[in-house]
């Protein structure tokens, strides 16, 4: 009769024990006083099936309890925590790492392969410290680079969704010790993930998503403009300096100047070469992680072509919302007249045509447009009773008025003579008198007596 893997003295020594789990910062929490329950041989790895030492803990307020899922040997294989199995290096699936470095994983699955496989890697790991040849990574990668995950991803300690709250059931309220959210679609791909998928790289839907988004993500375009030897920092923060940066570019080419723009959180790095610049711009894109920042490489551009992407990037995020159906139309603009224009400043009118001004006017005759009479030198109103005057009945015979003879001379075909004053030519002018100039004043000229 076969003896129970905890009768068996042999398989017992191969058993282990450890004092402190392999954790990532992420299931690790932010607590640094965190408290850990320590069960030895608790249960079976889920991927060796050999018993090992686990440990249970919580990562912060208001997180749900983790524990170790794997052993330390398999997780040292690989190179993986031992909570959620993801890499120690970059934060990332084991499909994507082995990916990015070429690595071809011909770890057997059969049990008696796997336990001789693992008790191999023992060995091999007990002679050489850290992680085995399969986890460890060799040269870094861009593509590493570019999806490694910086800082701890605390979110994902959070507790599961309360299934009684799903059904409306739960009547706990804040205490409830889960989560309150509306549950994801079934149908999502991340909803179905496998711990063995994951530790073999295998149909993993995490690192297909992130392996897709790897393939759309943008690239560096390199400039046409070969002055341009300028490029552009963003996400400095307050940690980063001007030294850190040119402690990093200086390895490319000489460096002209380095312009730190601290209220932006910015930086200008312009290269005295331009083949200094792209070579900075290709290492660094999407790799650039200085004291724990991951930051944003672009080239620079001329004030040219700042001005015509400016006009360009307006023109392009420039919203257009389409009209709500069964809205009246506009109303049509009121008829304006010719009278009621709004030409306010007489715009596009011809000039006003003025009276022709008189070359001269004779002494007492009024200007033009004014009344002419009760003037000096104009002749006085008629009196006589045929032109029309209504006052007191007048003593004597009625004083002569050209009028009458005028008039006679109209009637007979005549033309009327000019008024007077009119056509005749203008008076001689006469010189200024001043006393002083006198000749009759201070005996300048004797008189008659005093001959």
């Amino acid at each position: 009769m076969a003896t129970s893997k905890g009768a068996n003295t042999y398989n017992r020594q191969g058993w282990e024990d450890a004092d402190f789990p392999i954790l990532c910062q992420t299931c690790l929490g932010d607590n640094p006083y965190v408290r850990m329950i320590k069960e030895k041989f608790g249960k079976e790895c889920k991927i060796c099936e050999r018993p090992f030492t686990i440990f249970r803990w919580c990562p912060g307020a208001r997180m749900r309890f983790k524990k170790t899922e794997v052993c330390q040997t398999c997780s040292k294989i690989k190179n993986v925590c031992q909570t959620c199995l993801l890499d120690l290096e970059y934060g990332l699936p084991i499909q994507v790492r082995d990916a990015a470095l070429n690595i071809k994983d011909d770890m057997p699955k059969s049990d008696v392969n796997k336990e001789f496989y693992t008790q191999n890697m023992e060995k091999q790991l007990a002679n050489s410290e850290g992680a085995g040849a399969l986890g460890k990574a060799q040269a870094p990668s861009d593509l590493l680079l570019k999806l490694a995950r910086t800082t701890p991803y605390y979110k994902r300690n959070r507790p599961h969704i309360c299934s009684f709250w799903v059904k409306g059931e739960c009547k706990r309220g804040e205490e409830c010790p889960y989560r309150h959210d509306k549950p994801t679609d079934p149908d999502d791909p991340l909803a179905d993930q496998n711990i063995k998928d994951r530790f073999y790289g295998n149909n993993d839907p995490v690192a297909d998503k992130l392996l897709k988004r790897a393939s759309q993500m943008p690239k560096l375009d390199v400039p046409e403009d070969r002055l341009v030897t300028t490029l552009y920092i963003g996400g400095l923060g307050d940690k980063v300096t001007e030294k850190d940066l040119r402690d990093h570019f200086y390895q490319f080419g000489e460096i002209r100047n380095i312009n730190v723009v601290q209220k932006q959180q910015c930086a200008f790095v312009q290269f005295t070469a331009r083949n200094s610049a792209e070579l900075a711009a290709d290492r660094s894109f999407q790799k650039l992680i200085i004291k724990g920042r991951r930051l944003n490489i672009k080239w620079g551009k001329s004030q040219a072509q700042q001005a015509i992407g400016g006009k360009k990037d307006d023109t392009e995020n420039e919203v257009h919302y389409e009209a709500v159906p069964g809205l009246p139309g506009a109303l049509p603009p009121p008829p304006i007249s010719a009278e009621e224009t709004n030409n306010f400043f007489n715009l596009n009118q011809p000039p006003p045509m003025l009276p022709p001004v008189p070359s001269h006017r004779p002494p007492g005759m009024p200007p033009p447009g004014m009344p002419q009479r009760g003037y000096p030198g104009m002749p006085p109103p008629p009196m006589h009773h045929d032109m029309g005057y209504h006052g007191p009945p007048m003593r004597g015979p009625p004083p002569f008025h050209h009028g009458g003879h005028q008039r006679h001379q109209q009637m007979r075909g005549q033309p009327p003579p000019p008024p007077p004053g009119v056509g005749l030519p203008p008076p001689p002018r006469q010189g200024v008198h001043y006393p002083s100039q006198d000749p009759q004043r201070m005996g300048a000229v004797a008189s008659s007596g005093e001959k």
